[in-house]
């Protein structure tokens, strides 16, 4: 059979459905349990990808990862410091592409950076703002992460975009992160109306967004008018095995590292080393609490603002996002789920792909509808 023909013929169908499986000569094979091997599979980068992406995903699996990231027992200052240094280039061809203005702000006892469109707020969202919680599996990306998720947004949505420098781990446990959230949003809310406050993060920072958003509501507080999703969705665990409650689970998890040419998820609960650093935000917190993981919690989610959720299909997140979607609107929830294929996770804070640009619009878009209403 043709390996690129992508339907069966009847005959073919009946045949497959009535051969047992230990039988078959395919060179894949299905357990009792229902787990799939796949001996030789061979999958191309998709076509819909720009030539940029393609160079891209090729430039960084041919890229051999830095031993300072496998030491396990790596401080979290020198973690930080190579993780801005890997970011300093790539920020800088952001605000070479989208010019604005950047001023720290401190927001009660929050530090923040205020940045907007170095033309000026658009006329139309002056009555508006964003608050970015930003991707680094909450102990980094407070400065370059940040930038390269706030910096596109400001430019073309023509917003003002509050990048929260939240309290992470090591040296804070949750809901550290989570309450100067809300301390920012109290704050904002003296001079907007709810309705006109999104929320979106990106990676940790969305799931950060989900926590934030269950718990304004959990304190009585109006919810926003939008938020986003990215990279991202409403469960916790990102660092937690696959089938544990509350973590980023499903196909993804597993087929995902190794399209992105990475090592394969152990099918039991072991996971590629961490630095310990990297685990202690969350460490010892219950998943399962809806003001963690509210998206295995329908009553929450049911009373979440209109939410945009937005992945790529070579992304880990890609499963517990579409999950995260699927909840949200059997809850009764408003969402909007976009996806781009052979795309990694959270491909957009690269500046140089026309993939990026497309997402940042798409999140411009979602919330010039729905903020204000």
């Amino acid at each position: 059979m043709n390996r690129f023909k992508t339907t069966l013929s009847a005959a073919a169908l009946a045949t497959a459905a009535i051969t047992p499986l230990h039988a078959q000569t395919a060179p894949v094979s299905v357990d009792p349990s229902g787990t799939v091997t796949v001996k030789d599979l061979a999958v191309p980068l998709s076509p819909y990808m720009s030539e940029e992406a393609r160079k891209a995903f090729l430039a960084t699996v041919n890229k051999t990862p830095q031993p300072e990231w496998m030491d396990l027992d790596a401080p979290i200052e020198k973690l930080r410091a190579l993780d801005e240094a890997d970011l300093k280039p790539v920020v800088a061809k952001a605000r070479a592409r989208y010019a604005v203005k950047i001023v720290d702000r401190k927001i009660g006892t929050v530090s923040t950076r205020e940045i907007t469109p170095a033309a000026g707020v658009a006329s139309s969202k002056r009555k508006r703002v964003l608050i970015e919680l930003h991707g680094g599996g909450l102990f980094t990306g407070a400065g370059g992460q940040a930038l390269l998720e706030s910096v596109p947004l400001a430019a073309l949505g023509g917003y003002k975009v509050i990048a929260v420098d939240y309290r992470q781990g090591p040296e804070y446990r949750h809901p550290a992160a989570t309450e100067d959230v809300v301390t920012v949003y109290r704050a904002l809310l003296r001079d907007y109306a709810p309705r006109d406050i999104g929320i979106y993060g990106c990676s940790a920072g969305g799931s950060l967004t989900a926590m934030a958003v269950a718990t304004l509501m959990q304190q009585g507080l109006p919810r926003p008018g939008a938020i986003g999703l990215l990279g991202s969705s409403a469960f916790a665990g990102f660092f937690d095995p696959p089938a544990v409650p509350g973590a980023w689970g499903g196909d993804s998890r597993f087929i995902a590292p190794v399209l992105s040419g990475e090592p394969p998820q152990s099918l039991g609960n072991d996971l590629p080393p961490f630095p310990k650093v990297a685990m202690r935000y969350l460490e010892g917190v219950n998943l399962s609490d809806p003001l963690v993981s509210p998206g295995n919690h329908p009553d929450v989610l049911a009373k979440f603002p209109p939410t945009l959720v937005l992945t790529g299909t070579r992304s880990f997140d890609m499963s517990a996002a579409v999950q995260t979607h699927r909840n949200l609107l059997k809850a009764g929830a408003t969402a909007q789920l976009n996806l781009w294929d052979g795309m990694g996770h959270c491909f957009f804070v690269d500046p140089d792909l026309p993939e990026s640009k497309e997402a940042f619009t798409v999140m411009a878009k979602f919330f010039d509808h729905w903020l204000g209403q």
